[in-house]
């Protein structure tokens, strides 16, 4: 409890220590923190260490390196401006590639990572992939069918009204949300594409 100057006797209250003028500088001891709190300090000693091994640097080690062999780059990869090379081993599974992987380059290549431009044109490299991924599957032998991937067979056949009305559920106000959320994107799409089409042809028609 601390009394200001403006206070009376009996008006007392508590200030954080970041605001008194002359904050106490005492610090509590090892076995003050240890009589408070339960096992406070089991880790000090070394020898209870179950990594201590690991610590040490007079162990012999069979490889003896300064530097790790690197990994052959075959490809440009990107990285981070903040980076003056690539680390000894990075991934290749997912090659970028169209439009997507160039908005990630460019990400890369003129942003930092503490910049929100990096980031953000990260998260839209991703939507565009989406969008990239949907179109490839269009002109595939197994196209996309988002009414069946979408579980609405299931909301149908596996009793999903009840499911969603009995009970406490968490996520009862976002179930309106669910058919724009995922019937959204394609009927806009299919708008989208139903306009341009039209254009097309009205261009064509003046000719």
């Amino acid at each position: 409890m601390t009394t200001t100057d403006n206070t009376t006797e009996t008006e007392t209250f508590e200030v954080p220590t970041p605001y008194l003028p002359d904050p106490p500088n005492g610090r509590p001891g090892a076995e003050e923190l240890r009589s408070r709190i339960p096992g406070w300090g089991a880790d000090l000693d070394p020898a209870d260490r179950p990594s201590f091994p690991r610590e040490r640097r007079d162990l012999r080690v069979t490889d003896q390196w300064t530097v790790p062999e690197r990994q052959p780059e075959e490809r440009p990869r990107e990285r981070s401006i903040e980076h003056g090379m690539l680390p000894p081993v990075f991934g290749t599974a997912q090659p970028l590639r169209g439009v997507s992987g160039a908005i990630r380059r460019l990400s890369y290549r003129r942003y930092s990572e503490g910049r929100a431009a990096h980031w953000l044109l990260l998260i839209a490299a991703d939507r565009v992939d989406v969008v990239e991924h949907v179109a490839r599957s269009l002109f595939s032998r197994r196209p996309e069918n988002p009414l069946l991937e979408s579980g609405l067979r299931s909301e149908i056949t596996g009793h999903g009204l009840r499911s969603r009305t009995a009970g406490r559920r968490a996520d009862v106000l976002h179930h309106p949300l669910d058919p724009i959320v995922v019937a959204g994107p394609w009927l806009l799409g299919a708008w989208v594409a139903s306009r341009g089409v039209r254009a097309v042809t009205r261009r064509r028609g003046e000719r």
